[in-house]
């Protein structure tokens, strides 16, 4: 199948119907996208939540998702940047710029390797700073991750009770 064409404006692709073949969007019942259109608002008033709170303590909600990733790498207490860039989802040098900035501020701190088998892997780490304002943010989401919870435990439940029932 080739792609589709895009009108001249910014509207749907010209052939928009060919889009919507059971393979790609499945027939989906109005409950189904009440459901997708709750879970993105529910994303999305947790982001916009997670904004304010760490604009509210200087911080930007890109170095408050830096720090998150770096505590909460899985088993270890660093990453190195190709890492990050994985779990951020966004490019190798935007990474760098954004642990530039942290360094800057005092949040991470640069490591070389400690066994240096790979002098080129660079550990990015929490500093004592770091982890203080990793945890007052922490704090500050508390109740928004408990509302954020329960709305896709709300969003789920029909998913959950299906497959209970087999179908």
């Amino acid at each position: 199948m080739t792609s589709p064409t895009r009108n001249k404006t910014s509207g749907p692709p010209d052939d928009l119907a060919a889009l919507a073949t059971d393979s790609v969007a499945p027939n989906l019942t109005k409950q189904d996208y009440e459901r997708l259109g709750a879970l993105r608002y529910a994303l999305r008033r947790f982001a916009r939540h997670t904004e304010l709170e760490t604009r509210r303590i200087g911080l930007t909600p890109q170095q408050y998702v830096l720090l998150l990733t770096l505590k909460g790498f899985p088993g270890r207490d660093w990453a190195n940047i190709t890492e990050i860039a994985e779990r951020l989802q966004i490019r190798h040098n935007a990474v760098i710029a954004l642990v530039n900035r942290a360094e800057s501020r005092g949040l991470v701190v640069r490591t070389q390797d400690e066994d240096r088998t790979d002098r080129r892997v660079v550990q990015i780490r929490l500093t004592a700073d770091g982890e203080k304002v990793l945890a007052v943010m922490a704090g500050a989401l508390r109740s928004e991750r408990s509302r954020m919870r329960s709305a896709i435990d709300a969003i789920l439940a029909p998913d959950v009770e299906s497959k209970r029932n087999g179908s």
